[in-house]
């Protein structure tokens, strides 16, 4: 069992968890182990709620395919058990962080002092700039 919050959980049976051998340097060990871990989840046919679903399907994330189908792979660690709790704490932060609803932005204007300083500022640099000309 994944718990994502104290009501929503995701059975052991809806994560689909594979073995591989891992990439990149590190002796013999990755060549005869497999360490790396892929997870597959896919989130229409899981037991989460619909705002759940909703919200995952519409992130954009690019471990989230078309059909609705979270891919992680793990790979950091020497160890397949420790890749497999790597990838199990990266769906479950996934997934808490759509739960967490996005402040809206209120439009501001810019300050009558914060414009003044602007303007004079670009009147500063011409006139420095226009010191620079060749003298005639």
């Amino acid at each position: 069992m994944l718990h994502i919050s104290p009501h929503v959980t995701i059975p052991d049976t809806e994560i689909d968890i594979h073995a591989m051998r891992a990439q990149g340097a590190g002796g013999q060990n990755v060549n005869k182990v497999s360490t790396a871990v892929h997870l597959r989840f896919d989130i229409t046919a899981s037991s989460l709620p619909a705002f759940y679903k909703e919200q995952l399907v519409k992130l954009k994330d690019h471990r989230i395919s078309r059909e609705g189908v979270i891919t992680i792979k793990a790979q950091q660690y020497r160890s397949q058990e420790q890749n497999r709790e790597e990838a199990l704490t990266r769906l479950r932060a996934l997934i808490q962080s759509i739960a967490i609803p996005r402040k809206k932005r209120r439009a501001t204007k810019p300050t009558k002092g914060s414009q003044r300083r602007r303007l004079e500022s670009k009147t500063k640099r011409g006139r420095l700039k226009a010191l620079r000309g060749t003298l005639d």
